[in-house]
């Protein structure tokens, strides 16, 4: 974890700018860290996307690194969580087996409908509706823009993609390839690990068989193409 300041060196011996010193370094690291066997697992946590692109250049996989705001005491307790949730998940993998992984700080990857099923509460059919997103809009007009259903704050779930910081109070469901819904009180814990409290910072993980999606509060939260806007009826 780094807050990406080098702060240790000065003067001369500052090498962060000089490729020709730093740049035999920074390929025997990234070979180094691409010949790990497949049971290690490197994760680190950056304050900007700068830095992540710094940790690739490392051999850091992009499903391993996160990045955190490391200016206020918020950014450290959302890194806090992120942490806490990549360990849940890593052990979790564990237990099924999995030895290493390159989606460290991803949701719900590592799930099966099975534990869906046996965890959490199926959505009455009748009861939600998914609308698939064309292009990026907002999300109030995107649902005033389709007959038989009305914006209300709260009834809209969106579905996990990029990086989001999602908050204690904010409900999630997974819904299966299927089109059908689950939710209840254990959705985040099945996702983001029993004792993660407050703000955790997530994207979704590549599971053909789920996806993820959060409830959203917010009048003018961008959709993003591609995706899908699940609403509760």
């Amino acid at each position: 974890m780094t807050d990406g300041e080098e702060n240790a060196s000065g003067g001369d011996r500052r090498h962060d700018g000089d490729m020709a010193i730093l740049g035999p370094w920074l390929d025997k690291i990234a070979a180094k860290m691409r010949g790990l066997p497949g049971h290690w697992t490197s994760a680190i946590l950056v304050p900007n996307s700068l830095a992540k692109r710094t940790a690739q250049n490392y051999g850091f996989p992009a499903g391993n690194i996160a990045i955190w705001d490391a200016d206020s005491q918020k950014g450290v307790e959302e890194a806090i969580g992120a942490a806490r949730a990549a360990a849940t998940s890593f052990l979790r993998g564990r237990e099924q087996g999995v030895r290493g992984t390159k989606n460290l700080f991803t949701v719900g990857q590592d799930i099966s409908v099975d534990e869906v099923r046996a965890n959490l509460e199926p959505i009455p059919a009748d009861k939600y509706r998914l609308l698939k997103v064309d292009k990026e809009v907002e999300i109030r007009s995107f649902v005033d823009s389709h007959p038989g259903v009305t914006y209300e704050r709260g009834s809209c779930y969106y579905q996990l993609g990029a990086r989001a910081q999602v908050q204690q109070n904010k409900e999630v469901v997974v819904e299966k390839d299927t089109d059908r819904a689950y939710t209840g009180d254990a959705a985040r814990s099945l996702l983001f690990g029993t004792d993660v409290q407050g703000t955790v910072s997530v994207k979704a993980g590549n599971n053909p068989k789920l996806e993820v999606y959060v409830q959203s509060r917010s009048v003018n939260r961008k959709l993003k193409q591609g995706t899908r806007l699940l609403i509760m009826l």
